[in-house]
């Protein structure tokens, strides 16, 4: 018989330790003295929104801790409770896309920007820049409620609620907007590498505790035994069509997102940009096994307690795997030791505030440099500067009031998922096609929007649910009694529609000057040198030497240049490197 509660065996109920919270509140202190600290050193305005001055290991950390954040652990530690193994695709979906941040990166580095919307402004005009601004600040307020949600539910669960999670949104939320707004896209980096130590320590601080309590990987399979549990590809939403176009979505949004030019630019040369995407991007994929392993023997520890999830209603379940991560911790960690639970609620808070922070900035260089210095032109850098700090207070407003609008955390990731695709598509067909035009821009990205809006809509699934072959191609899914469009499918529709109008409209719209096109090619196919002394964004300087790139295919009017060795075996590297994870992963689960 189902039944609607989950019983929890916790082991303490006695609050949270004052050494526990002593640990957070110097972390919270120290954090934000960091940044403010960093704030000193800003003379400018592209010391504030994009300082071209960190080395390897900096850039690695950065990389991380802007892509990695505790909400992530939430999404995938849930999944894993509810679904089995496969629910890592939540986050390993980006797997298969780490190889391409390779050759991006140095692209970004080129453009010599300092938001993505110079990028768009260079490639098209003002108004795709604008809009652009819009979008990817609307982007922005709602991954960084996303990620406040998440932070308030394993801080609500990892205190066993003593700590309420509004009350944890506003602390964390206040903390690193002071730094953030002091310091800027410098003290952001600069507090990652800190953050980011603590991230990768909260990723991995629960799994030793939970494998010993259950016995191991072999005490889960015993307990569970169910294969579908156990497998990577089980039957079900996630399916190999479902991670190749997660996957697809992925690798056309990723560029798109307004943090992406500071995590590629913000170092030295295009190398360090190159080294450290790919190097933080792949510890976020370990950190994304540990999650996953520590939610799979969470279930086979609730069944051995006498509390098996499966016997759950689907609403219930839910709701107690969203809260897993953080009732682990609240269980096991006082056990050991006073303060290490305090070091697990103050690393979680690390992980949301080395993302929400980057994100802040980003979205107000956005703001600052393509929507209000074109109207207010002439003014000082320290105008600017202030009119930056202004719009990040008023972004994170806006990411705090979504996180009390949404729902939950899945939904949340969702809505913001499909967002900077429809962008995307516009930078990646502008890149390899020279005829792509400012109309074409616009109707790619309205398409999109408008495409996505009417595969949610109640006639379209009827239709589609009419279709001779709906169900053989299972075209809809059941996602809590409520019928949608299945999501590989619903990126299929809306990607393809929005492609195909950009590039019709483009073949009978005026194109792209062509002085202009042959700035945007030259800029991305320059390399850094080191040194460069940027006298405007998006130009080269006058000492860099021009490079003409030999081209693998322009035919129709593509722009495909051949990859240079670096790149060839860079991203030949990266993909053993990623077999070379999924092996071992699949070891470890068998």
């Amino acid at each position: 018989m189902m039944t609607t509660e989950l019983a929890l065996p916790t082991a303490s109920s006695a609050g949270l330790h004052p050494i526990d919270g002593l640990v957070v509140i110097v972390y919270l202190i120290g954090i934000t003295l960091l940044g403010v600290w960093m704030g000193r050193r800003i003379s400018g305005l592209e010391d504030f929104f994009m300082p071209r001055k960190f080395g390897k290991g900096m850039m690695i950390m950065h990389a991380f801790g802007t892509g990695t954040a505790s909400d992530q652990a939430v999404t995938v530690s849930s999944a894993t409770f509810r679904s089995g193994l496969s629910g890592i695709w939540y986050q390993w979906l980006w797997l298969f896309v780490t190889p391409f941040y390779w050759l991006i990166a140095p692209i970004f580095r080129r453009f010599r920007a300092i938001t993505t919307a110079d990028v768009y402004e260079l490639r098209y005009d003002r108004s795709v820049a604008v809009l652009f601004a819009v979008v990817g600040m609307a982007n922005m307020c709602v991954k960084i409620g996303l990620m406040l949600k998440g932070a308030g539910m394993l801080v609500d669960a990892g205190t066993g609620g003593i700590i309420d999670a509004n009350l944890a949104i506003i602390c964390v939320t206040v903390m690193f907007v002071v730094y953030g707004v002091a310091g800027g896209l410098g003290a952001a980096i600069v507090t990652d590498y800190v953050q980011g130590l603590l991230t990768i320590a909260f990723s991995f601080m629960l799994l030793p505790f939970i494998f010993g309590e259950v016995g191991g990987i072999s005490g889960v399979h015993e307990t569970i035994g169910d294969s579908a549990m156990m497998s990577l590809v089980a039957p079900g939403k996630i399916s190999v069509f479902f991670v190749v176009m997660m996957s697809l979505q992925a690798l056309i949004g990723i560029v798109a997102q307004p943090f992406i030019m500071g995590v590629c630019a913000a170092g030295k040369t295009e190398w360090e940009g190159r080294v450290g995407i790919v190097g933080g991007n792949l510890i976020k994929r370990l950190c994304t096994a540990a999650w996953s392993l520590t939610a799979i023997a969470a279930v086979a520890w609730y069944i051995q307690q006498g509390h098996d999830p499966s016997r759950l209603d689907s609403e219930s379940l839910k709701v107690a795997a969203d809260g897993i991560y953080g009732e682990l911790a609240h269980t096991f960690l006082p056990r050991v030791m006073p303060g290490l639970l305090g070091l697990f609620l103050a690393a979680l808070l690390a992980g949301i505030m080395s993302s929400c922070d980057s994100f802040m900035i980003s979205s107000a260089a956005l703001f600052a440099e393509s929507i209000y210095k074109p109207f207010r032109p002439g003014m000082s850098d320290n105008h600017y500067v202030w009119v930056g700090r202004l719009a990040s207070v008023l972004v994170v407003a806006g990411g705090v009031y979504f996180a009390y609008w949404v729902p939950n955390v899945v939904k949340a990731l969702e809505i913001w998922f499909m967002i900077a695709p429809m962008m995307g598509l516009v930078f990646w067909i502008g890149l390899l096609w020279r005829r792509m035009s400012v109309a074409g821009a616009w109707t790619t990205t309205m398409t999109g929007f408008a495409a996505w809006w009417v595969s949610t809509q109640p006639a379209f699934i009827e239709w589609l649910a009419g279709l001779p072959k709906a169900e053989s191609l299972r075209l809809l899914w059941n996602e809590g009694g409520e019928t949608v469009v299945y999501l590989p499918w619903q990126i299929l529709f809306y990607s393809a529609a929005a492609s195909l109008a950009g590039i019709v409209v483009s073949l009978f719209t005026r194109p792209v000057a062509e002085d202009k096109l042959n700035r945007f090619y030259q800029l991305s196919r320059t390399p850094v040198q080191p040194g460069e002394v940027l006298l405007q964004p998006c130009t080269l300087p006058v000492e860099t030497p021009v490079v003409n790139r030999a081209m693998l295919f322009t035919a129709c009017g593509l722009e495909i240049p051949v990859p240079s060795r670096t790149s060839v075996i860079g991203f030949g590297v990266v993909w053993l490197l990623i077999g070379g994870m999924i092996a071992a992963f699949v070891w470890i689960a068998a």
